[in-house]
This record gives structure tokens, C-alpha cells and sequence, in this order.
């Protein structure tokens, strides 16, 4: 037979192997989401649920626009900013229609904002007025909820 020593080994090895098994599959589960399937989440969730799903394919589009740039592909970024803008204005409008996640929207939408600003000194010169051009667009966008959020004129 094998000594308490061996025995305890064994069971503490047999529960680190254990651990380790689930981790591998609990990570594998939590692959993130494509775009595709993030559309179609989008698309079948309730109104309520669907800005921090847009904010979330936003935040994916831009983060792929950088890489896209870095890589040299000028066109395929300047069409993830085109889906940055375009879901940060979903996100806007469900927020709004909802009243749901219009702060943690606002919220996200300025830190892409400043993301935009920092990817403007990596890129060439050409691809300048693009990233400008989304940043004044997530701006307008961010300005929207804040005067959803806190109306001008309703002060009693």
C-alpha cells in the first residue's frame, strides 16, 4: 500500500490535473466572439441588451483597425472604423431609446475616442483625415448621450 504521504501526493496531484482540465476547457468556452456573431447576437437581443453588444463589436473593429494599420492595409482599417462609428451609434441609439447603458456607453465610447488619438502618431500622413474623421464623429456620438443623460432646460 502506499504510505499517507504518497496517498496525499497523489490525491493533490490528481486535483491539480483536475484543475488544470477544466481550466483548458473553461478557456476553449470562452473564446471572444466573432464579428459575425456578434451581428447576429446584435440582432437578436432585446433593445435593452444591445449596447454593450455594439460598444463591444465597436471596441473589436477598432482594435482590428490598428492592426490593420500596423500591417500597412489602409483600406480594411478605414472599413473597421467605418463599423466603430456605425455600432458607437447603435450603442447611442439603443442606449437612449432603452435608457440602459447610456453612462457605461458614454464611458466607452470617449476611451475609443483617446485610443483614436493615440493611433493618429502611428499612422502615414495619408490616413490622418480618416482617424480625425472618427474621432469627431465618436465625439458627436459621446455628446449625444451626455445630453440624454443630463437635458439642458430641465432644472426645477
Amino acid at each position: 500500500m502506499f504510505s499517507r504521504e504518497e496517498s496525499r501526493f497523489r490525491q493533490s496531484l490528481a486535483a491539480v490535473v483536475a484543475v488544470l482540465m477544466l481550466a483548458c476547457f473553461t478557456h476553449a468556452d470562452n473564446r471572444e466572439p466573432t464579428v459575425e456573431q456578434l451581428k447576429e447576437r446584435i440582432a437578436n437581443a432585446s433593445i435593452p441588451n444591445r449596447p454593450p453588444l455594439c460598444i463591444q463589436l465597436s471596441e473589436m473593429q477598432l482594435d482590428a483597425a490598428g492592426r490593420f494599420y500596423k500591417l500597412g492595409d489602409s483600406e480594411q482599417a478605414k472599413a473597421a472604423l467605418t463599423d466603430v462609428v456605425a455600432f458607437s451609434e447603435l450603442a447611442r441609439d439603443y442606449s437612449i431609446q432603452s435608457h440602459k447603458h447610456e453612462k457605461q456607453s458614454e464611458i466607452a465610447i470617449r476611451r475609443m475616442a483617446r485610443r483614436l488619438e493615440d493611433l493618429k502618431h502611428t499612422v502615414d500622413h495619408d490616413d490622418l483625415a480618416q482617424i480625425q474623421a472618427t474621432i469627431d464623429r465618436l465625439y458627436r456620438i459621446r455628446e449625444d448621450l451626455l445630453l440624454a443623460m443630463f437635458p439642458k432646460g430641465n432644472k426645477q
